[in-house]
């Protein structure tokens, strides 16, 4: 692809790594965010900060392309999908593959600045990152794979900052999968009648009625795990209180879905965003005002 050739493609190759939809990247960055600063007891290194925030960019836009890759066939049967640039034909394949390998090299790259054990791990998020859009032509739990792939990197984060991955980053990793399967069940629940057209598998069709119910459990299983990292880290009244902002909104996001309307499960998806968020302030201002002894 010349110079030219890139320049043109450029707004479609936006779109098909969804920069100008950031949703993916904060869903991504805040169990990161959290892992980063319970393993700094505070603050994280300010290098090992800026890989992963850009690291965490990087490889969501490269899951997207992929996806888009794997998705290429049945994108343009769905409603949501069918003007995404490889169903359109403004994108070709191979610009989905080369995009893809590029994105992941360079954040390839940023890791080699970490340690080896980042490293290592690293191996293991570039092959969730590229199994998750496969997964939907074989189980119903693609959310599960998601999940994986998004909370990879909370033991990356702690390998990253301490070079060790403790009980306790494997139960934020745990927080994260269940948190990311709930989230992903409501963008699901989007599309379900139009994956079930195209034979498209996920935790929306599997559940059935009851997938608001699996949310529920689901989202009040990461808050208490949280809450248990929160307790080993002893964490004060600030986390806490977080956690409470996170449990109302996560109960508004469950009120506003009762009739399982399409926009509002949409909007219940991209509210996960704000129960990220407020996780991530509560444990930031917590150790702020309770710092960890010297």
């Amino acid at each position: 692809m010349n110079t030219t050739e890139l320049f043109a493609k450029w707004p479609h190759i936006v779109t098909l790594t969804r920069i100008n939809r950031p949703i993916g990247i904060l869903l991504l960055l805040w169990p990161m965010l959290w892992a980063l600063w319970f393993a700094a007891s505070g603050i994280p290194k300010l290098s090992v900060l800026i890989i992963f925030v850009v690291g965490t960019a990087l490889t969501r836009s490269a899951g997207c392309a992929i996806n888009d890759y794997a998705d290429k066939d049945w994108d343009g049967q769905v409603e949501r999908t069918q003007n995404r640039p490889l169903a359109t034909g403004d994108l070709t394949p191979k610009d989905a593959l080369v995009t893809t390998a590029v994105l992941m090299l360079a954040a390839f790259m940023l890791v080699l600045f970490t340690n080896a054990l980042t490293i290592k791990l690293s191996f293991v998020a570039l092959f969730l990152a590229v199994l998750y859009p496969y997964t939907k032509r074989i189980t119903h739990w693609p959310q599960l794979f998601l999940g994986l792939a998004f909370a990879w990197a909370v033991p990356m984060a702690f390998a990253a900052q301490i070079n060790s991955t403790p009980p306790s980053a494997w139960v934020l990793f745990l927080a994260a999968v269940i948190w990311a399967m709930a989230y992903d069940t409501y963008y699901a629940m989007v599309d379900r009648d139009d994956d079930v057209k195209v034979g498209i598998k996920s935790t929306a069709i599997l559940l059935g009625q009851y997938d608001l119910l699996t949310i529920g459990i689901a989202q009040t299983a990461m808050l208490c795990l949280v809450m248990l990292v929160g307790h080993w880290h002893e964490r004060g009244i600030v986390f806490f209180l977080g956690l409470c902002i996170a449990a109302l909104l996560v109960a508004k996001q469950l009120h506003d879905c009762r009739h399982r309307e399409p926009a509002a499960c949409f909007k219940a998806f991209l509210n996960n965003h704000h129960v990220g968020m407020v996780i991530f302030i509560g444990i930031a201002i917590d150790y702020f005002v309770k710092p960890v002894a010297a």
